[in-house]
C-alpha cells in the first residue's frame, strides 16, 4: 500500500519494518552530522559560520579506521565547498574507508530565498518546490566534489516534513536517516518523533520507497515498556521533570550519541537495544565535537580525550556483545531482502 507521500510519521505497515532474521544479529551504523562550526545559542545566520574543525576530520577517521568502522559522514553545504574537507573525506571514501551522504542545513544552503529564523531551519517547513531547489543543489555538489551521488540523507535538525520522502525518491535518495525517535522538536517548529519506530521502514510513495533508519533512542528503567510514553508526559512540564524520573530509576531516555551520554549509560542504551532486536543501533554525533569550543559537549583538551575514550568503551562493549559494524548499503540489503521475504 502507499502512504501518503512523504509521510515519515504514518504508521508503518507490519510487512515495511525491517525485522532481524531468528539467527541474525544487530549491526551499528555510525552517522556524523559533518556541519560549520557555529554557535548553537545565537540566532541562525547565513554567513559568520567557521569551518575550523574540518582538519580534526582527519583524526577521526583515522580513530575509526583503526577500530574497523566506516562511518558515513553526512556533509552539508559548507563542508562541500571546502577543500581541505574533500581532501580528507574523498581520500577515505575513495580507499573505501568511510562512506558520503548529505546533511542539509537550509540557512547556508542556496538558493537562498527564504527568511532565515527558526521556523526555517526545519527543511520540511519550507515551501515544496524551495525544499527541492535546495535538496537539489546540496546532492549534485557532492556528485561534483567527491564524485559519489549520495543516496543516504538527513535533515538539518531532523526537519522532515510531508514531501520529504517524495522528493527524496525522486532526487535518487534511498536512505534517509533524520527521524530521532522519542523526541519532540513541536516547541521550536520541528517534528514530533515521540512515538516514531525504533526499527527501520520503508516509505513507499509513488515515486519509489524511501528506507527510514532513525537515529537510535532508548528508554530504559524500572517502568520497562511503560516508561516511554510516561516520560513524555512527565516531561512536558519541562526537562527537569524527565531528569528526576531518571534520578528516581522509573525511567530515562538514552540516546546512542557521546555528546551529552555518559558511556556507561550508553552500554546499557546498547543492551536494551539488542533486548528489543533493533536491526541497526544508529549512533550520531556533530562533527564540530571533534575540536574543542564548538559545541556544549567538548569544551576542551580533556574533554576530547574524553570523547574517543567513550568510543573505546562503546566499541568494547559492542564487540562484547557480538554487535559489528555496518554501512548503508549493507543496510539497504538487509532491508530489501526482509521487504521479500
Amino acid at each position: 500500500m502507499v502512504q501518503p507521500a512523504g509521510n515519515f510519521l504514518a504508521e508503518p505497515a507490519p510487512s515495511d519494518l525491517v525485522e532481524l532474521a531468528a539467527d541474525e544479529r544487530p549491526r551499528f551504523w555510525v552517522t556524523i552530522d559533518t556541519e560549520e562550526d557555529f554557535d548553537w545559542a545565537a540566532p541562525f545566520a547565513r554567513t559568520g559560520y567557521g569551518v575550523a574543525s574540518v582538519p580534526a576530520l582527519a583524526d577521526c577517521q583515522s580513530y575509526f579506521a583503526s577500530a574497523n568502522v566506516k562511518p558515513i559522514y553526512l556533509v552539508d553545504w559548507p563542508i562541500v565547498a571546502d577543500d581541505r574537507a574533500v581532501a580528507i573525506l574523498g581520500a577515505a571514501q575513495a580507499s573505501g574507508a568511510c562512506e558520503i551522504g548529505a546533511q542539509l542545513h537550509p540557512w547556508v544552503t542556496p538558493p537562498h530565498d527564504e527568511e532565515v529564523n527558526a521556523h526555517n531551519s526545519y527543511t520540511g517547513n519550507l515551501p515544496t518546490d524551495l525544499q527541492r531547489a535546495k535538496m537539489t543543489a546540496l546532492r549534485d555538489a557532492i556528485r561534483d566534489r567527491f564524485g559519489v551521488s549520495p543516496t543516504v540523507y538527513r535533515a538539518g535538525r531532523y526537519g522532515l516534513g510531508p514531501d520529504s520522502a517524495t522528493m527524496l525518491a525522486e532526487l535518487g535518495f534511498r536512505c534517509d536517516t533524520s527521524v530521532r525517535a522519542g523526541f519532540d522538536y513541536r516547541a521550536g517548529h520541528g517534528p514530533d518523533y515521540r512515538a516514531a519506530r525504533l526499527h527501520p521502514w520503508w516509505v513507499r510513495t509513488q515515486a519509489g520507497a524511501v528506507l527510514e533508519v532513525p537515529v537510535t533512542t532508548v528508554f530504559g528503567g524500572l517502568l520497562g515498556g511503560a516508561g516511554r510514553s510516561i516520560y513524555h508526559r512527565v516531561a512536558r512540564n519541562g526537562t527537569h521533570a524527565g531528569a528526576a524520573l531518571a534520578r528516581l530509576g522509573l525511567v530515562e531516555r538514552i540516546a546512542l550519541t557521546p555528546e551529552g551520554i555518559p558511556a556507561e549509560r550508553a552500554c546499557k542504551a546498547i543492551d536494551i537495544a539488542i533486548d528489543q532486536r533493533l536491526p541497526v543501533l544508529n549512533f550520531s554525533f556533530h562533527s564540530p565535537s571533534l575540536q574543542p569550543g564548538n559545541t556544549p559537549y567538548v569544551r576542551s583538551q580533556a574533554d576530547l580525550e574524553l570523547f574517543y575514550r567513550w568510543w573505546d568503551v562503546v566499541l568494547d562493549h559492542l564487540a562484547r556483545r557480538g554487535v559489528e559494524a555496518t554501512t548503508a548499503e549493507k543496510i539497504l540489503a538487509l532491508a530489501a531482502r526482509n521487504s521479500s521475504d
